[in-house]
């Protein structure tokens, strides 16, 4: 019914004196993008997500400054991620319950596989692991 979360190293294309790029299309992601969108100042204070979602699955990235992923499905132990390098991202499968904590610089994008629909979410962790 449901999948752990999986870090994806995306090439490094480039070099330290000219910088660097990392490319993602959807011959190269798990699913084909349908959203995008990316958080920004965010004080360091505030816990962002606190939900999982029906059928939506997503991929994280800091794309600046450093965000501490915490997932949990249940029956399984919480995972903590620390994302602070561009090329490194998570991917967050559906009924994956998250939280996001960031550093005061920190943007994050998000990619998803469907556009946002309010009845996706599960905003109740024991509504979550009767669901699992």
């Amino acid at each position: 019914m449901y999948q752990q979360t999986s870090i994806i190293d995306f090439p490094k294309i480039g070099n330290s004196i000219e910088g660097y790029i990392s490319v993602a299309e959807n011959k190269t992601l798990p699913f084909e993008v349908k959203r995008v969108y990316w958080t920004y100042f965010t004080p360091e204070s505030v816990m962002r997500g606190g939900h999982a979602h029906h059928r939506l699955e997503l991929i994280l990235v800091a794309v600046a400054g450093k965000i501490i992923v915490t997932t949990q499905i249940p029956g399984d132990a919480d995972r903590r991620t620390i994302l602070e390098t561009a090329h490194q991202w998570i991917l967050l499968p559906k009924y994956c319950w998250h939280n996001m904590q960031y550093s005061h610089n920190s943007v994050q994008m998000c990619i998803t596989n469907m556009a946002l629909k309010e009845p996706g979410y599960i905003n109740e962790y024991q509504e979550l692991k009767r669901i699992v």
